[in-house]
């Protein structure tokens, strides 16, 4: 499949990674459909694809016109069936549970055409096991996207076990189109960023809870030192604590001790200090 035969991308999922992507798809020119379980869960997608362009007019990245075609070129349904019977290119945005995507990825398999690319954007879970379940372990492939879509540069292109060369190549097309520079690694547990980045995160919090330093000191450091546009606890609360946490647990379970998650971190969540979604994380809102 050319980047030219690209014509309709269904994401599954309207949160925030899923919106996203079908932003940057239709932007790219493609007609995209959001599949959502209900039709408020699609209304608040479509209200945040609303904002992100409204912050590109203001900023005058694109005009009014182009605007309008963005919103023109996205549709959305409830049904699975509906959003991926014609779907060239299909991106799972869902929950990072296994067991909803292994569903998922069933259904794929009965309703997606024989051609469609199938990825997942896992941020750490195996792209191996969720393609098993699609009985096309071949066509699926990890898509793993970066917060906020619009913005960021990188796709991480995940290969499963299963994984054919052709399907890459389909994913850097994909990536290609929609304006990312992609990398391609190996289905291990964390891939690449997520295991990277939620190592620095995991020693942020434990200094914290050491007494090493504070959070603002401890963010300053790595953006001034190191030169990250975002420390890695401002990070941990643009995420979410509960997020983390999850993650933490299941590289700990997979990879060791060293993503054991911090004691300070469970407590937090515990105490619904969840980051920006909730007010309060290591920062207050």
């Amino acid at each position: 499949m050319s980047e030219e035969a690209i014509r309709k991308v269904a994401v599954l999922g309207a949160g925030t990674m899923g919106h996203g992507i079908a932003q940057v798809s239709a932007a790219a020119g493609h007609q995209v459909v959001i599949r959502d379980i209900d039709e408020a869960a699609l209304e608040r997608g479509l209200a945040g694809i609303g904002k992100s362009l409204d912050k590109l007019l203001a900023k005058e990245r694109i005009d009014a016109t182009e605007a309008e075609r963005i919103r023109g070129a996205i549709a959305t349904t409830t049904s699975l069936e509906d959003a991926v019977k014609d779907a060239d290119v299909v991106v799972e945005a869902i929950p990072e549970r296994m067991d909803l995507k292994v569903e998922t990825f069933r259904a794929l398999g009965e309703h997606a055409p024989a051609h469609a690319l199938l990825a997942t954007n896992t941020s750490s879970l195996s792209v191996t096991e969720i393609a098993a379940a699609s009985g096309a372990p071949d066509r699926v492939v990890g898509l793993h996207f970066f917060n906020p879509v619009p913005v960021m540069k990188l796709l991480e292109i995940v290969r499963g076990l299963g994984t054919s060369d052709a399907t890459i190549a389909r994913a850097r097309a994909y990536g290609d189109a929609i304006g990312k520079e992609s990398v391609v690694v190996r289905d291990w547990p964390g891939f690449a960023t997520s295991r990277l980045g939620i190592i620095l995160g995991c020693e942020a919090i434990r200094m914290v809870e050491q007494g090493v330093a504070s959070p603002a000191d401890i963010d300053k450091a790595m953006k001034l030192g190191y030169r990250h546009p975002m420390g890695p606890l401002e990070l941990t609360d643009l995420v979410g604590l509960d997020v983390r946490l999850h993650i933490m647990e299941h590289l700990f379970r997979e990879l060791g001790e060293q993503f054991r998650p911090p004691a300070l971190l469970r407590q937090m969540v515990r105490a619904g200090k969840l980051g920006r979604k909730a007010g309060e994380g290591f920062y207050v809102y």
